[in-house]
């Protein structure tokens, strides 16, 4: 057996095939994956582009959340926003500028619109009412003592004609007045002043000359009279009713004539410099839809009303076919020019991102393969109803984006760069009392401190006296951080420590400082004591 192994060895055949297999070995313990150095380069430089075009999605309310595709935040259901930028290395883009790819783009549905100047046109909307005309409004009154014997109008609505007898009064007094007119006819040679009197006497009493003369001639007297409109229209008040005893002076019946009426809108404060006299607006009835009216402004209340802070505006309508009744609800729409802005850049709302303090829009960078986008700060001029008047920041051709622009700007506080809430990159915008109001914005870190939870919930206010109210009685509570109320969607961002206070507690403080919230209502004494401008009971849409 040994000598057929060593004859084996010592034949040539078997050494060469030995060496072979031991080179193939030392071979593949060199190049482990047995290519090339030019294949293992090109294999690392893909997967190291794979590496860094994959995109990481998170929630911009809560960062610590980490998802490899789009979808809905596990906490609070929000659209989750791209973490990662694309790596372009476009040397074009800013390195402040927020890049995201076309695939975040697109699912971010992010427009821009290029912007230019034009003249402005501030569209105010107003809410009225149909009111009768004042000045078309009579009372009709009793002009004798006595008993109503007769009505010849019954109830409120009715329509009634300048002259027609409307009422039959039965007075005494009446009734020794024409005797008394008798007495002084026999005695007019002697006393012709005694006679003159009693006849203005009963002139006072609404007799017309006609009737005393008759009275004269025949000699007869009687305690009824007939009391005539003084005015034709529609009675829209009743006084009395058949047999009540009534004064002279006493009203019987208010009567209106609506062949013009008024339209009476309310102004807020802020419209109420691009209002004047003789402008002319449209507006419609809920009750008349499809019919358009138009009028100009007679008058505008120079005293404002200081509950809802408005002024009254007066149109002038004429109504022939009595279409137009009180206690209509109008709306129109006034279009102002602004001449005082003429030659402005004018965006739309949706491109301002608006904190109270700072009013930012986002440009879309140029000549850039990349999307990318970059903060800036604007001065705002008077609001345009659907649009903003922009007085600095940008300028005539630049291209804002006009819709997803909180979707950019978050990204841009996850990534530590300037943003809505940050003014510098890495550093939050304090809010009163320098409590932040917003967490660092760099990815690495959550908005809220460690141990801290994030919550919202729903506190009603108008104003920044409310704003500030409602964040320093959250703030008060013990156990929470930070404490954020914004004023247009009502929602209360809060950051507490759950070891310490949770939502309910921190919910009847703010209600225990007037402010009703999704879970507790502010104590009525505690509301009244409210300022004028904190009312928002009866103001909530």
């Amino acid at each position: 057996m040994n000598t057929k192994i060593k004859k084996a060895v010592n034949n040539k055949y078997v050494t060469y095939g030995l060496i072979l297999l031991a080179g193939l070995f030392l071979g593949w313990l060199i190049f482990p994956g047995g290519s090339s150095s030019d294949d293992r380069a090109a294999t690392a430089e893909h997967d190291q582009d794979h590496d860094h075009g994959e995109e990481i999605w998170t929630c911009s309310m809560h960062p610590q959340i980490r998802m490899d595709k789009p979808g809905k935040c596990p906490l609070c259901a929000m659209d989750l926003i791209p973490l990662t930028t694309t790596g372009s290395g476009d040397a074009a883009i800013d390195p402040n500028a927020i890049q995201l790819s076309a695939e975040a783009v697109a699912l971010a549905n992010i427009q821009t619109t290029v912007v230019s100047r034009e003249n402005p046109v501030k569209d105010i909307r107003l809410y009225g009412t149909i009111l009768v005309d004042e000045r078309l409004s009579q009372s009709q009154t009793s002009h004798v003592s006595g008993r109503i014997e007769k009505l010849m109008v019954s109830f409120t609505g009715e329509s009634v004609r300048q002259g027609q007898s409307i009422a039959t009064i039965y007075s005494p007094d009446l009734l020794s007045a024409q005797q008394e007119l008798l007495e002084a006819v026999k005695m007019k040679d002697i006393q012709p002043a005694l006679l003159q009197a009693v006849r203005e006497k009963l002139s006072l009493w609404k007799l017309s000359d006609e009737q005393i003369a008759a009275i004269e001639r025949s000699g007869e007297v009687s305690p009824l009279i007939d009391v005539t409109a003084n005015t034709g229209g529609i009675v829209v008040s009743k006084n009395i009713n058949q047999g009540d005893y009534v004064n002279a002076g006493t009203i019987l019946f208010d009567i209106a004539d609506l062949s013009r009426v008024w339209t009476v809108f309310d102004a807020y404060e802020t419209d109420l410099p691009f209002l004047k006299v003789g402008d002319k607006l449209e507006y419609a009835l809920q009750s008349l839809p499809g019919k358009t009216f138009s009028g100009r402004i007679s008058f505008i209340n120079p005293i404002l009303d200081p509950a809802t802070r408005t002024a009254k505006i007066r149109v002038e309508t004429t109504n022939p076919r009595m279409e137009l009744m009180p206690g209509m609800y109008a709306n129109a729409l006034v279009n102002a020019p602004l001449k005082q802005y003429n030659n402005e850049i004018v965006i739309p709302k949706s491109a301002v991102l608006w904190t109270g303090k700072r009013s930012i829009v986002y440009l879309k960078q140029s000549g850039t393969e990349t999307p990318s986008y970059l903060l800036r700060e604007v001065e705002l001029g008077p609001s345009l109803g659907d649009a903003h008047l922009v007085l600095s920041g940008i300028d005539d051709g630049d291209e804002i984006v006009t819709n997803g622009a909180f979707t950019i700007d978050a990204s841009a506080q996850l990534a530590g760069k300037r943003s809505m809430m940050n003014d510098k990159a890495g550093r939050a915008v304090t809010g009163h009392e320098g409590h932040s109001t917003q967490g660092s914005g760099d990815p690495a870190h959550n908005p809220a401190p460690a141990g801290h939870e994030h919550a919202m919930m729903t506190v009603q206010g108008l104003c920044e006296m409310c704003k500030d109210r409602i964040e320093k009685t959250a703030r008060s509570v013990k156990g929470v951080s930070s404490a954020s109320w914004d004023q247009a969607t009502k929602q209360l961002h809060l950051n507490f420590d759950p070891a310490q206070t949770d939502i309910d507690k921190i919910s009847q403080a703010v209600a225990k400082a007037g402010h009703d919230t999704d879970k507790h209502k502010a104590d009525q004494k505690v509301y009244d004591a409210l300022p004028a401008c904190c009312k928002y009971r009866g103001k909530l849409r």
